[in-house]
């Protein structure tokens, strides 16, 4: 039965789990993205994150808290330091989990969980949404039509010295 089982215990006693988790953070902090098992990276989003809305008001208290759970010197400095730096204005959701298929050997669900901030693919793409109006269709039609007649004699007039350049090349060899 499942009475009062709040969390995945990962088939591990209470010792190893937290040793793992604080190795995994720890790592995922360094590195910024890691490679897991899906129940692993769910348990370490809740790990980790509260790690870093707690990071954001650098005190000794707090730097103390965090050293408690990550036991690693390295990881506290970037933590304190990079990461809050770039995740400091946002409100939550540091991390994002990218489910990557299954295990060859027992078929366990694969994923990658990395820091949010820190993919410079994915704030590439991310561009601000277009506010778009409600418009008739007659009205946009026409200034699309009317868009698309200036575009095109520029386009021409663009290609036409070239196409002269190329003429004058072949006429004096």
């Amino acid at each position: 039965m499942r009475h009062g089982k709040k969390f995945n215990h990962l088939g591990r006693t209470a010792s190893h789990r937290k040793a793992m988790l604080s190795n995994m953070a720890t790592s995922l902090i360094l590195h910024k993205r890691i490679s897991t098992t899906l129940a692993k990276a769910k348990e370490l989003k809740k790990y980790v994150e509260p790690l870093i809305t707690r990071a954001k008001e650098d005190t000794t208290h707090n730097r103390r808290v965090a050293f408690s759970y990550l036991q690693n010197k390295e990881g506290i400095k970037a933590l304190f330091g990079e990461v809050v730096e770039k995740v400091g204005s946002r409100a939550g959701g540091y991390t994002r989990i990218i489910k990557t298929g299954f295990r060859l050997g027992d078929n366990a669900e694969m994923c990658i969980i990395e820091l949010v901030d820190f993919n410079e693919l994915m704030l590439k793409d991310a561009k601000p949404a277009k506010k778009t109006t409600r418009r008739s269709r007659r009205g946009t039609g026409a200034a699309k039509a009317a868009e698309d007649a200036q575009e095109t004699p520029e386009a021409k007039t663009d290609e036409a010295p070239e196409a002269e350049d190329k003429k004058e090349e072949k006429s004096g060899e």
